[in-house]
């Protein structure tokens, strides 16, 4: 390139949006902003003993445009005046109800605090009914219509949670003139939309959550929906037939955004993925190499080539779709429900003394009883993993099974539920704890067994997100469970990279995505080498794992 040349990319998160600068040449963040919804850090629209968990489409709005402003501030005019291309990445999925101009129906008028019309987060598990129905009803027709989700259709995905939505609502359901995922809104908003048919779609999303596949011609035909519930008869006809990858243009930024951003009217908008696909491309995916994205939840992307994978259905994952990941490549996705998500929940645990006594107490003033909550907080999880690392290995350890949100995979089933054994009055927080991690490790290698078991090899691992990066206690350990070595890419947002790569992609920087990956990437910093010794009794304590986690699902089916 003659000149530098400058992309952003936004990853919206389940807690907050970041935005990046990246220099289109090399990858190097110019600079980075994050905004954290105020709606939704206040508990706003959700409830989690429902499983209900929505997101106002203000608090996405606020952060778009909080964080380019902040980003382009940052920069300085030289740096603005030559940004190519946005791209961004999103949850998933997460799907809302817009109007016929493709405004969400939480923007208007009367529907302003109506959760139904806002966005349905992906860890919602409300519709956990209607998966279980589509579930049934798919084997009524003669084609498998689920064959490329893994052959088990989730409350997390896309027509679950429509049809929910649908049959509890009848006002969102006579208002709504189509759903569309979040990854998709987005670029339709920057590039100025008004009409909800002209909204792209990206294959990421409609193949791995919506059923759409060019073996089926688009969707699923409109027999299948009506016959299974007919507030879904003719449906399809307000959703898209095309659809599109995330190397191409979705659009140009409108004047309305340019001079609310600062930009031109010349920046291309990519079409938007889901955040982990982006991810797995901002940390330098490879062929049979599991890219993990490691967060709240997790989601390991996996790509290969075509021809390697022609006639091959892998059972019980989130989707195989041509060009979701990599324009050109097969790309599988699986996943936990709950990762960093069942720290958390720990961690919060431990902290209800804290919270519900400590801060009542008269013997501290207000600030110190905060301080002392911040400060305890801030280190819970590093001495846990210190005092957990420290204890012995042994096969008769207590267990853990990490269903605490459900199992996205291998083999979706929201209704799992997590259990702890082999507790006595010997067992503490942080026996409690290595148990727990073991579990997210072990659902891990369930993962990977699964592929394997299937025809796909996994030649290798990569590491990506916070837990990846702040903790070496999980990786090590993922590492002896795997029997693998787990390299950790340099990049601190590899999702937000990702988006760039495919934004200066769709802007014509590059011509290829692998090329933008290629220039752009920032290489591994880490790698973590499993253990031999402590891999042989990882590999009884698995096979008790999967021993108690079949108990499990059995006291739920009954």
């Amino acid at each position: 390139m003659a000149s530098d040349q400058y992309v952003i990319g936004v990853d919206f998160g389940t807690d907050s949006v970041r935005s990046i600068i990246a220099n289109a040449t090399n990858g190097n963040e110019i600079c980075s902003a994050v905004f954290y919804y105020p709606r939704w850090k206040k508990g706003l629209y959700c409830n989690p003993a429902n499983n209900q968990f929505r997101q106002h489409p203000a608090d996405y709005i606020e952060g778009l445009t909080h964080t380019i402003q902040d980003c382009v501030q940052k920069a300085g005019p030289a740096i603005a005046l030559a940004i190519k291309g946005i791209s961004v990445d999103t949850t998933g999925s997460t799907p809302v109800a817009v109007d016929h101009t493709g405004t969400p129906l939480a923007l208007l008028p009367g529907f302003e605090n109506n959760p139904n019309a806002m966005f349905v987060l992906w860890k919602d598990h409300s519709s956990v009914n209607e998966a279980q129905e589509l579930n049934l009803h798919a084997t009524k027709f003669p084609i498998n219509y689920l064959q490329f989700v893994g052959g088990i259709y989730s409350s997390e995905w896309f027509w679950a949670k429509l049809l929910h939505i649908l049959r509890v609502d009848k006002a969102v359901r006579e208002n709504c003139s189509s759903w569309v995922e979040h990854c998709d809104w987005i670029p339709f908003l920057l590039t100025g939309g008004k009409d909800s048919k002209d909204i792209k779609r990206g294959v990421c999303s409609a193949g791995h959550k919506s059923l759409w596949a060019d073996e089926f011609g688009g969707l699923p035909p409109d027999d299948f929906f009506g016959s299974w519930d007919p507030l879904l008869h003719g449906f399809t006809q307000k959703l898209f037939t095309e659809t599109h990858t995330s190397a191409e243009a979705a659009g140009n930024l409108s004047t309305e955004w340019a001079e609310k951003l600062g930009l031109s009217t010349d920046v291309i908008v990519g079409v938007g993925a889901f955040d982990c696909h982006m991810g797995a491309v901002g940390g330098q995916i490879e062929p049979y190499h599991l890219s993990k994205v490691m967060g709240t939840s997790t989601c390991d992307m996996l790509v290969a080539p075509m021809e390697d994978v022609k006639g091959k259905l892998v059972k019980g994952i989130c989707g195989q779709v041509p060009g979701s990941i990599i324009p050109g490549m097969m790309g599988m996705e699986a996943g936990q429900s709950a990762f960093g998500d069942a720290y958390a929940w720990f961690k919060k645990l431990l902290e209800w003394p804290i919270e519900n006594i400590v801060l009542q107490s008269t013997l501290l003033d207000k600030i110190t009883a905060e301080k002392l909550q911040s400060e305890i907080g801030d280190q819970m999880i590093s001495e846990l993993s210190k005092k957990a690392n420290a204890l012995p290995l042994s096969a008769d350890d207590e267990l853990a099974v990490d269903w605490l949100n459900g199992r996205r995979t291998p083999d979706a089933n929201q209704l799992l539920k997590s259990a702890f054994s082999g507790l006595d009055l010997a067992t503490d927080a942080p026996r409690m704890f290595k148990a727990l991690v073991e579990s997210t490790c072990f659902g891990a290698r369930a993962i990977v067994d699964r592929f394997r078991e299937e025809g796909i090899p996994v030649k290798g691992l990569i590491g990506l997100g916070g837990v990846a990066k702040k903790s070496p206690f999980i990786m090590q350990m993922m590492a002896d469970i795997m029997n693998m070595p787990i390299r950790i890419h340099k990049s601190e947002q590899t999702c937000a990279l990702g988006a760039a790569m495919f934004a200066a992609t769709a802007s014509g920087i590059y011509p290829k995505v692998e090329d933008a990956m290629n220039a752009m990437g920032q290489g591994f910093d880490t790698e973590y080498h499993p253990d031999p010794t402590k891999n042989v009794i990882y590999e009884k304590r698995y096979q008790n794992y999967k021993q108690l986690g079949a108990f499990i699902e059995q006291q739920t089916i009954l």
